[in-house]
């Protein structure tokens, strides 16, 4: 199997503080976690015996965040989003932050290596 990675992209139109960011990450990271437990375990188990890779990119917009996850989707990557409780700092059911993956470098950078590093 090739080098796999996670990525977590992070809405930066929200102004989010740091905390904030974290913490939506960690749902993130979660979320793609379970679906991959149920859908892909061997891809999981090797994306954890190789690191567990994670990268935290930046996008600007809920539409290019949507548009990311309809691409991942198209070459069967995990993409799952999380929207906000809005118990804090933003709306409820805002999308904070997009996880896809984990899954192969090569794939994942198709659709998120032209994003900036958060």
């Amino acid at each position: 199997m090739e080098e796999c990675k996670l990525v977590l992209i992070v809405r930066t139109d929200l102004k989010m503080t740091k905390g904030k960011i974290a913490a939506q990450c960690g749902h993130a990271t979660l979320a793609c976690y379970k679906t991959l437990l149920a859908s892909n375990p061997a891809l999981l188990a090797h994306w954890e015996r190789t690191g567990q890779a994670k990268i935290a990119l930046q996008i600007a917009s809920e539409d290019d965040l949507l548009l990311l996850q309809a691409t991942a989707q198209s070459l069967n990557l995990c993409a799952r989003d999380i929207q906000d409780a809005g118990r804090t700092q933003i709306a409820a059911g805002s999308r904070t932050v997009l996880g896809i993956g984990p899954g192969p470098v090569r794939l994942i950078n198709e659709v998120t290596g032209h994003l900036k590093l958060l």
